[in-house]
């Protein structure tokens, strides 16, 4: 009877998962920013991508959160850090932005952070987790709307995903449909349509 459950709690999640997926094609960009979290597989797609050409630096934009702060002594952005310099990607070429808490600041600090050093930049990937694309999307061009951007995420499905995190991760995702709709209302991010 669980097994039942689970496979019919799956389908359901699947339909948020699909909605909330971008799938948008890579191309090269000036920048990627990795978006902090507790999921550290953010910080090795961001190292791959840099590996692979896509840019030739990397913002990690994290401070402590509600999650990680119990988890790690340092900030997600330096955790990330760490990550991608085991991963091979030169010191020189990673920039930290460390106060942040939520992705509209991810988005208003890094964007702080691109002006102070000057970084020639006007079209970025922002890695997040696989079932925050469509909100990533929507704070970033709310907030950086003058620079193109790509949502990029871990090349992994629902089930697999499911399978792995077990279901912690489940009731973001719900609040987060949740939540498109009321930051557009207060202005956090742009409008994006929600099917019934």
């Amino acid at each position: 009877m669980m097994i039942e459950k689970n496979i019919e709690d799956l389908k359901l999640i699947q339909v948020l998962w699909n909605y909330m997926k971008m799938n948008q094609k890579l191309k090269p960009s000036d920048c990627i920013i990795g978006l902090g979290t507790m999921d550290t597989n953010v910080a090795k797609v961001a190292s791959k991508l840099y590996l692979d050409g896509y840019a030739d630096k990397i913002i990690f934009s994290g401070g402590l959160g509600k999650i990680t702060y119990k988890l790690w002594n340092v900030t997600e952005a330096e955790k990330f850090e760490e990550i991608a310099i085991k991963n091979g990607v030169p010191k020189e070429r990673i920039y930290l932005e460390k106060q942040s808490t939520n992705t509209g600041d991810n988005f208003r600090f890094s964007k702080k952070l691109i002006e102070k050093e000057k970084l020639n930049v006007k079209s970025c990937i922002v890695v997040c987790k696989p079932y925050d694309e469509k909100r990533t999307y929507a704070a970033f061009k709310k907030i950086m709307p003058e620079y193109e951007v790509i949502i990029n995420s871990e090349d992994i499905d629902c089930e697999e995903y499911y399978k792995r995190n077990k279901t912690e991760w489940v009731s973001v995702l719900v609040g987060d449909i949740q939540r498109m709709k009321l930051f557009y209302e207060k202005g956090w991010q742009i409008k994006m349509d929600i099917p019934q």
